[in-house]
């Protein structure tokens, strides 16, 4: 069987990525961090989404000696010029494991910052920038990355228990329900990451 690993330890991410690749391919693997508990920390020291991802790909590629997948996400608020954007994860300053905990303090931030902001002036867009590193016997490597993004609105509130991060105060264009209200299914065919995931699985599938 074919392994990738994913530069994660959200077990959301995870299987978010083993659900789309498994439309394309069933013989896949996807480990995640976790799976490597003596792996190092990655300072995502980047300015910009690319360039985290890339840091991150490498690095955990390097020690894993394996294929590589890794992701930097971000929120884009149009009434607060651009943030969280790259420092999204970290918004709020908490510095703990706890993912849950983080999540709910990076939406309370959010809606804080957006609560004089009415409907009409709420618009953002979720950015994905998914990198590929695989290093191979003769020393080469191959690399490749895609972009996916999702416009949409900050809601007044959070709403909704599927999804991680962001999802229960982001609603998608085109719908009235956040991302945390979408089945899982239906959040795989529009979020960001799906769309950055769907675009470069054939070429994870070339080349794994």
């Amino acid at each position: 069987m074919r392994q990738l690993v994913l530069a994660s330890k959200n077990i959301g991410k995870i299987a978010e990525l083993e659900r789309l690749l498994g439309k394309y391919a069933s013989n896949i693997k996807v480990l995640g961090l976790n799976d490597f508990p003596n792996m190092p920390e990655v300072v995502e020291s980047g300015k910009s989404l690319s360039e985290n991802a890339w840091l991150k790909a490498k690095q955990i590629s390097n020690f894993s000696t394996l294929p590589t997948l890794a992701d930097d996400s971000g929120l884009f608020i149009d009434a607060l010029g651009g943030q969280p954007g790259i420092y999204s994860a970290r918004w709020a300053g908490y510095e703990g494991n706890d993912s849950r905990q983080k999540d709910q303090l990076n939406i309370s931030k959010a809606l804080s910052e957006l609560a004089n902001i009415p409907v009409s002036k709420r618009g953002a867009q979720f950015k994905t920038i998914v990198a590929f590193y695989k290093p191979n016997s003769d020393g080469s490597f191959i690399e490749h990355e895609q972009l996916g993004v999702l416009n949409g609105q900050i809601s007044q509130r959070a709403i909704g228990e599927f999804g991680f991060g962001y999802d229960p105060i982001f609603i998608p264009d085109g719908f009235k329900e956040t991302l945390a209200q979408l089945a899982p299914g239906v959040k795989d065919e529009v979020s960001h990451r799906a769309l950055a995931l769907r675009a470069i699985a054939p070429f994870l599938l070339d080349h794994l």
